[in-house]
């Protein structure tokens, strides 16, 4: 007497456990997928703000370095009354420059005729540092502004001038600040107080 042998299988019930797990298994992998994605992306977001602010902070840095004593004319011929421009208290209003002054090391690689020195004003335009600079020293007007930084919520500015601390400018013909710390509010990076060098030129 003989028996037959059945072909070893997987049953209904043991069918549906598998597929179970599979499917568990791929939902879980999802969301670590759509996580490491969305995640990328936030430092990536974060990298590019950050790269936004360094920026800024580099020419910022470049300027105030090179500030001179050098009072502008406008274009009416008239000799500005300061020889750098400051906000009177604290935070700059009514559409005056947040920092405004002459710089020198005006690189000049085709030898134009031109000044070796160069008016640069920084301006605080609904949220956004700007940058603006004169194609001369004098009876020249500032060409359209460089955006340096945006989503500014709020931003004050101090000086050190003659051994205090002073939250505006008082300004002066021959007079600039032993240093410079601009305080901002910057949305994705919170608050950032910054502290600038200024040759020392005042008397």
């Amino acid at each position: 007497m003989t028996r037959r042998r059945h072909a070893a299988g997987f049953t209904l019930v043991e069918m549906l456990v598998a597929l179970l797990v599979f499917a568990l298994l791929s939902a879980v992998g999802v969301g670590v997928m759509a996580y490491a994605v969305d995640n990328q992306g936030v430092i990536q977001s974060r990298m590019d703000r950050l790269g936004e602010f360094q920026r800024a902070r580099a020419l910022l840095q470049a300027d105030l370095a090179q500030a001179a004593v050098r009072r502008v004319r406008g274009r009416d011929g008239r000799a500005a009354r300061d020889a750098f421009v400051g906000s009177t208290g604290g935070t700059p209003s009514g559409g005056a420059p947040l920092l405004a002054l002459v710089r020198r090391g005006f690189a000049n690689p085709d030898e134009e005729p031109r000044a070796s020195m160069q008016y640069v004003e920084y301006r605080l335009v609904d949220g956004q540092l700007e940058r603006g600079v004169r194609n001369a020293l004098d009876g020249a007007m500032t060409g359209a502004p460089q955006v340096l930084l945006t989503r500014i919520r709020a931003a004050s500015i101090d000086y050190h001038y003659r051994g205090a601390w002073n939250r505006g400018w008082a300004g002066g013909m021959e007079g600039l600040p032993d240093a410079v710390r601009l305080e901002m509010e910057l949305e994705g990076l919170g608050r950032v107080e910054q502290w600038f060098l200024l040759p020392g030129a005042g008397p």
